[in-house]
């Protein structure tokens, strides 16, 4: 993201008093803590997820519709059918379109309405009271039709029954909706985890009023100009320098970067709007309102935490929820129908050359999260290169003679189908490179500037990149350059559908390349 987001506006410009002496070293990517940040402070998280484990919570909602239309849509059905004598199928429009109503307006309402956003504030009681309003305008419908439909013939123990058992089962389901919900509440799997940019007066009433409210994790304040920034703000530690977030330990558990300095420093915002949009992560700028009731607004916008809307039009949730169905039943499949393949392969390996079938390698997933891929080991165990330090060639010596037919046709990469299924990548997307690979001396990631806009989405087993002839290692900057535009430009145009056709093509795309080394 290249723009912020304004929030309110401000007063003064920020001044930070100088402290006496400095910290000996800056926590960053070189600690060695084992948690995923090095210093604790006062919103030290009871739950650590990553932001792809927070986003496949959030998106769980859209199960819970699933139940409901399963649920609904059966109990309509056996209605149907105590009303019918006979078949079903048989049943006429005019007994079948009274049910059809009620539900079509039950599941609208309960969507157009927003009851699955399980939003703060709105306790139980309240929810199960909108719920059976929302049954009872279907009841009622569906009366009104049957009326129109059957006159003095109309069923209506039928429609009262009916309107009684989708009453108990949506008041149930959502019971348990509800409180899971809530739970995921309690344990902060649904609290949003910030870092604040400028250890300001402004970042001071920030973390102020996140403390009294608890419901959003400060989790650190990084500043340019450390020479005159506290240790620590209110408790939260100091980290560094704005630059340290684009590679820190810390940045797959963020959620939103908050800029809390002077917007009015016009030059800086900029600067740093620019430097910190290589993330894959939103950012908003703060400011300083004077009036308590605009500052608990403002945090509300940052502290809300709903699951994913299902109403209003196609939207990014939506989108990675078919994305996420889309590459589990696909990866079950493919694991199904490949598994004597996959055995053949192991066996294959190990005959070939001594060491394991298997290969292990950490890369960049989601959010710059790091990742243990899986694939078929194609080089001689010895000479195994984990961070791809030095990229492969033409006749590469450390390559089988197995391992040479596996790269070519890509069938390496069979075993990223459990990846896909852990939901740590996706079946289509930027391929995922290994951290620390290098073009040349130098390493990928610092070639583009757009390089962490690849982390936006999760990497794929194949790609638009792979099917345009943008595959297996990078030798220089200009094809480090073209990998980063056409996995941007996929992620600008990513659909289901999309992805279907980069799935259909890609094995003739790739069994039909015989430029590309790997």
């Amino acid at each position: 993201m290249t723009s912020a987001d304004t929030l309110f506006s401000p007063a003064n410009d920020p001044r930070v008093q100088a402290q006496q002496g400095r910290r000996s070293a800056v926590a960053g990517t070189d600690s060695a803590s084992a948690s995923p940040h090095p210093r604790r402070g006062p919103f030290r998280p009871d739950v650590w997820l990553n932001t792809r484990q927070r986003n496949a919570t959030r998106l769980r909602v859209f199960y819970f519709r699933g139940f409901d239309i399963v649920g609904v849509g059966a109990v309509a059905a056996v209605a149907v059918a105590g009303l019918i004598p006979g078949a079903l199928l048989s049943a006429r429009l005019a007994d079948i379109a009274p049910f059809g109503l009620g539900v079509l307006a039950i599941l609208g309402l309960m969507r157009s309405l927003g009851l699955y956003r399980f939003e703060k504030g709105h306790g139980l009681a309240r929810h199960l009271i909108s719920v059976a309003g929302v049954v009872t305008a279907g009841i009622g419908l569906t009366a009104m039709l049957g009326l129109a439909l059957h006159g003095a013939a109309t069923p209506w123990s039928a429609y009262a029954q009916w309107g009684a058992a989708t009453l108990v089962l949506l008041l149930g389901l959502h019971t348990a909706w509800s409180l899971l919900v809530a739970d995921w509440r309690r344990s902060g799997v649904l609290t949003p985890n910030i870092v604040v940019v400028g250890a300001t007066r402004y970042a001071q009433r920030l973390i102020q009023e996140a403390l009294q409210r608890r419901d959003l994790n400060v989790l650190g304040v990084f500043d340019d100009r450390l020479a005159r920034s506290p240790d620590a703000v209110e408790g939260v530690p100091v980290l560094g320098e704005a630059d340290a977030l684009l590679n820190h330990r810390l940045t797959p558990y963020i959620d939103r970067i908050v800029l809390a300095i002077d917007p009015k420093a016009e030059a800086r915002v900029r600067d740093l709007t620019a430097r910190l949009g290589a993330l894959p992560i939103p950012l908003t700028l703060l400011v300083d309102p004077k009036a308590a009731e605009q500052r608990n607004a403002a945090l509300e916008t940052l502290a809300q935490a709903p699951l994913a809307p299902l109403e209003g039009p196609a939207d990014p949730d939506r989108r990675a929820f078919n994305k996420r169905l889309q590459d589990i039943v696909l990866s079950l499949v493919g694991l199904m129908l490949l598994s004597p393949a996959l055995l053949l392969i192991a066996a294959l390996v190990r005959l070939d050359s001594p060491g394991p079938a298997l290969f292990r390698q950490r890369r960049h997933g989601f959010n710059q999260e790091e990742i243990v891929v899986w694939k078929f080991r194609t080089m001689r165990h010895e000479t195994a290169d984990a961070t791809a330090a030095r990229q492969v060639t033409a006749d590469d010596d450390r390559i089988t003679r197995i391992g040479r037919f596996l790269r070519v046709s890509s069938l390496d990469e069979l075993p990223q189908l459990l990846n896909v299924l852990r939901g740590e990548m996706s079946l289509v997307g930027p391929r995922p490179h290994a951290i620390g690979m290098k073009t040349g001396e130098t390493e990928s990631a610092r070639l583009v500037a757009d390089y962490a806009h690849r982390h936006r989405i999760k990497p794929g087993m194949t790609g638009w990149a792979a099917i345009n002839g943008s595959r297996g290692p990078m030798h220089t900057a200009a094809e480090v350059r073209r990998r980063v535009q056409l996995d941007i430009d996929y992620i600008e145009r990513q659909s289901f559908w999309l992805d279907l056709w980069v799935i259909a093509v890609t094995v003739p795309v790739l069994l039909g390349d015989r430029i590309s080394v790997r």
